[in-house]
């Protein structure tokens, strides 16, 4: 089994490279199957959730060809499957999207139900409840989602709940449909509105994206294009918490600072250096100025981004006084408390609400990585903590951060990946 393993103490400096959002390019690769030519995806994110994404889109009969670390090109045009792998797709939660794509390419589409991080109860109905307001009729049979339709056509379509998914895939599936298409209570997170950018740079004709209410006027063809994924928001947010639990200063390059605002605004409440620049920001702590305590409410864009609560809690345990968490999105998204309580933190949880005591310092010690943004909160407890940090299941880790250990060892860190033989990987926390 592989591991990280953390040594902490490290003050981290210098300077660190953002990838392509993850987020971003899990939506953007099946939205090429949309286009009637090819297109050259960059700033495409080494992670395994893309690696996943091209081999179901090789697998249904794309091309995909590689033309540098970070660039493909993908011709989906003879793609005539409609149908995606079972197994690839219950490795990650963002195997829905190919729902949205296929239905609205080829009007039907059979999608295993999304495996991905267990952060709770994550039920498709508004996606569904999409589709078929688009005329779209849905079944789900032996684990597998049905959807299809003799054509689609424009709809008034309101989301019970903001949900990022439901929208993307709303807009997938409506791109070319027949008239106008207006998606209301949506979602207004960055990704969106780069899905929304790589569709119109291809003929698409959509509005409002990054606003509550999203215009999709359908259209017949779609041609090819040549487009760059937007930068990661989560992961700069990632190494800005880093940064500031180790005391250090480390400027987060390529980045688009305006993403950041809910995390640079919780940064600053707690005492800590932020200094934004046009593709960068820098963070420092001073030494002499002690982090202190805050309160955090996870909300939809533009509020403070959930995937960033497990890395701000982290922060907290290092802050004066007692912080309050509140998670207002997913159900289970404080499974990694109990593992950072093994590293001496202390935190009490009731509900969907945590209380941090801030300890000053944690201690190292053997655990493990319930979900993604769990596993990089652990990772920031061990750059932070006295004494060594042993870290398992980090494929969870590596299903959104491209080389992160490896960009953490350049700004100072010392971990490294190691393969422990005879250990079998545990299946949750």
């Amino acid at each position: 089994m592989d591991k990280f393993v953390v040594r902490g103490g490290n003050r981290l400096t210098g300077d660190i490279f953002v990838s392509g959002a993850k987020n971003a390019a899990v939506a953007i690769i099946p939205a090429v199957i949309l286009s009637d030519e090819p297109c050259v995806l960059e700033n495409v994110p080494q992670i395994s959730d893309v690696t996943i994404s091209l081999k179901i889109l090789h697998e249904m009969g794309a091309q995909v060809e590689m033309i540098d670390k970070t660039t493909f090109r993908i011709d989906a045009s003879k793609i005539r499957s409609y149908s995606v792998p079972y197994e690839m797709a219950r490795k990650m939660r963002a195997s829905y999207y190919f729902l949205g794509a296929c239905l609205g390419k080829f009007r039907k589409a059979m999608v295993p139900l999304p495996g991905g991080c267990p952060l709770g109860d994550r039920p498709i109905n508004q996606h569904t409840k999409a589709f078929m307001a688009l005329g779209a009729k849905y079944n789900l049979i032996n684990g597998v989602v049905h959807v299809e339709s003799d054509n689609l056509y424009g709809s008034q379509i309101y989301l019970d709940v903001v949900s990022v998914g439901a929208t993307m895939n709303a807009i997938l599936a409506s791109v070319k449909a027949q008239g106008l298409t207006i998606i209301e209570n949506a979602a207004k997170e960055p990704h969106i509105v780069d899905l929304a950018n790589f569709l119109n740079s291809m003929g698409a004709d959509i509005m409002g994206a990054g606003t509550d209410v999203i215009k999709v006027r359908g259209v017949n063809y779609l041609h090819g294009t040549t487009y760059s994924i937007i930068p990661d928001q989560i992961e700069a947010g990632t190494y800005m918490v880093a940064a500031a639990a180790t005391g250090g200063d480390v400027v987060i390059h390529d980045v688009i600072p305006k993403h950041l605002e809910s995390i640079t605004a919780k940064l600053r409440r707690v005492g800590v250096n932020v200094e934004e620049f046009d593709d960068s920001v820098r963070v420092w702590v001073d030494k002499d100025k002690p982090l202190v305590k805050t309160s955090i409410k996870t909300m939809p864009h533009p509020g403070f981004p959930t995937d960033m609560q497990p890395q701000m809690a982290t922060l907290l345990t290092l802050a004066q006084g007692t912080s309050i968490v509140t998670e207002d999105i997913w159900d289970n998204r404080f499974r990694y408390v109990e593992e950072l309580r093994r590293m001496g933190a202390d935190i009490s949880v009731q509900g969907k609400v945590a209380v941090i005591e801030g300890i000053g310092k944690l201690k190292g010690a053997p655990v493990k990585a319930c979900d993604l943004r769990a596993g990089a909160a652990l990772i920031i407890a061990g750059l932070a903590a006295n004494g060594v940090t042993e870290i398992e299941d980090i494929y969870h880790i590596e299903r959104g951060y491209e080389d992160m250990d490896k960009k953490l060892r350049g700004i100072g860190a010392d971990i490294e990946k190691r393969y422990f033989p005879g250990e079998s990987v545990a299946k949750s926390c």
